[in-house]
């Protein structure tokens, strides 16, 4: 069954070319010129204010996020992240490979040789990605929390771009490009082996993707050239040499900064990477993350836009 059968004024939908034109300009009127409109000075995350929580939702529905700056400073409270999630409608933790048993990630550099595989737990860049890129479809990473409870001495920075600002700028450049991304075996993330053995297997999907229920638009992207097939064909690599070159312009679209202590990202997924950064002895730089199986509450396209 196809998507325009379930939802026919869907505007991710390829064929919808008017429900598409109506959410494009609705989507691009008052969006944010700059990361400091997507911050919301809160008292304390674990006990949102209505304002505050609807200052914080309000981004969220425009541009899939929000950046709380709250007087937690340093606190290492991991009910944080827990309960910032809560309140907008995040329950379902994924329990990934290194989360503790909470669920929540602990991001830090580590000595143990099993996390220095792993370039979360290191001080190098990382690229370009959606959380959960290699998770199977039903097990797909919609929402997405960072919690800072220290930062680096130097570095550290993330750079931010809201998953369906990609697909607008794709689109308008050519829809065949979001077409390629949105075929079932648009990309591959290979199988992890461990000791020959193999610890997880290998997901093949599309880029794009719509929740087959609401509708909302889900992307899993990683810049990685190694672990990662592209479907071998010309207008695939078009699709991935023109996101390749998107995010390493300087896009308005983009949003670049630092996560203080006491700040935190909340998302539906968004792409983001982080620069390299030196560490402290004394006060190490880290984050708590959290991912979900749910988006944030009241951002589907039923509420901000009630037209489908």
């Amino acid at each position: 069954m196809s998507l325009s059968t379930v939802l026919p004024k869907n505007p991710f939908d390829i064929n919808a070319s008017e429900a598409y034109a109506k959410w494009r300009e609705r989507k691009l009127t008052d969006y944010p010129e700059n990361i400091e409109d997507l911050i919301v000075e809160v008292r304390d995350p674990r006990a949102l204010t209505s304002s505050e929580h609807k200052a914080i939702l309000h981004r969220c529905q425009k541009a899939n996020m929000a950046i709380y700056a709250s007087q937690c400073g340093s606190d290492p409270d991991k009910d944080i992240p827990r309960l910032i999630g809560n309140q907008f409608g995040m329950f379902h933790l994924d329990s990934n490979l290194l989360a503790e048993e909470d669920g929540i990630t602990k991001l830090a550099v580590s000595e143990a040789s099993e996390r220095q595989l792993y370039i979360p737990y290191t001080n190098r860049p990382i690229k370009w990605h959606t959380d959960g890129y290699y998770n199977p479809e039903s097990r797909q990473i919609r929402g997405m929390l960072l919690h800072c409870v220290s930062s680096a001495i130097e570095g550290g920075e993330n750079a931010l771009m809201d998953q369906e600002m990609v697909y607008l700028l794709m689109r308008d450049a050519n829809p065949d490009l979001v077409r390629a991304f949105m075929q079932p075996d648009a990309m591959t993330i290979p199988a992890r082996m461990e000791e020959d053995k193999i610890a997880r297997a290998a997901e093949t999907g599309p880029v794009f993707s719509t929740h087959p229920v609401t509708g909302d638009l889900h992307m899993r992207y990683t810049a990685r050239t190694r672990s990662i097939e592209w479907k071998n064909n010309s207008v695939t690599l078009a699709a991935v040499s023109f996101i390749e070159q998107l995010l390493s312009s300087d896009s308005n679209y983009i949003f670049r900064g630092m996560l203080e202590p006491g700040m935190g990202l909340i998302c539906n997924n968004v792409l983001h990477d982080r620069s390299s950064f030196s560490d402290s002895p004394v006060h190490p730089r880290v984050l708590y993350r959290a991912r979900y199986y749910d988006r944030i509450s009241a951002t589907s396209l039923s509420d901000t836009f009630p037209d489908t």
